[in-house]
């Protein structure tokens, strides 16, 4: 277990028809002519994960963003069984599937919620299913004049649930924490969510105690472009 005040790098792989890429968040729409992106890597997922192994870089997380990514999903996991936790299209109908092909975790967010309402029950029931402790609960968010709301369908659809410390106590699980606004920019971290969350970040962070909303592991992506981040 992680000290209540330290903070550790976690790596991701973020997979888009079939290629390791670094997109901007904002621009992920159902039009690929429209996503704009940072990086697009010549290297396979495999080459990734077997990076991240070597220097034992432990709960990143490797994430289909649409269609055509299960096969580079399947090869990364086949490199570091056990070592990566998979997000992007996970339900209660696959999410057993995908630990069986060797996440260490499923990450889920949109099969949450119905006509953008938060679903409490269809939580409990992937639990039930999978174990809490197989599962991380995704609250990606954007900002609106109210707040940070969380968002979903590749960070286009505002839902009903905004991020507060009355959302971590409801939900209750490892989160993760995409600023989808500042995602891909490499532009600085939402800093004032980050306050929020008393989270200091490079770029994927862990902390196991986040002060003043939540006291469970939760991981705060978007925005680092520097290791002065941190």
């Amino acid at each position: 277990m992680i000290a209540s005040t330290k903070s550790i790098f976690r790596p991701c792989i973020d997979l888009h028809n079939g290629q390791v890429k670094q997109i901007v968040g904002g621009t992920l729409t159902e039009n690929d002519q429209q996503v704009k992106t940072n990086f697009v890597s010549s290297n396979p997922s495999s080459y990734y994960a077997e990076l991240y192994k070597k220097h034992s870089l432990i709960g990143g997380h490797l994430i289909k963003l649409g269609p055509g990514n299960d096969l580079a999903a399947i090869e990364a996991l086949k490199s570091w069984p056990n070592g990566l936790q998979v997000g992007g299209g996970i339900n209660i109908e696959n999410a057993q599937k995908w630990l069986d092909l060797g996440a260490s975790k499923v990450i889920v967010t949109s099969w949450l919620f119905t006509d953008k309402k938060f679903d409490l029950n269809k939580l409990k029931a992937l639990c039930d299913k999978i174990g809490k402790d197989r599962l991380v609960v995704d609250i990606s968010c954007r900002k609106d004049d109210i707040g940070w709301v969380v968002a979903i369908d590749k960070w286009q659809t505002r839902t009903d649930l905004y991020l507060n410390k009355n959302t971590i106590d409801l939900i209750s699980h490892e989160f993760l924490v995409h600023a989808a606004d500042v995602e891909g920019l490499c532009q600085g971290i939402d800093e004032e969510l980050v306050k929020c969350l008393l989270i200091y970040s490079f770029s994927l962070l862990l902390c196991s105690c986040l002060g003043i909303w939540v006291d469970i592991p939760t991981t705060y992506a978007g925005g680092a472009n520097s290791k002065n981040s941190i």
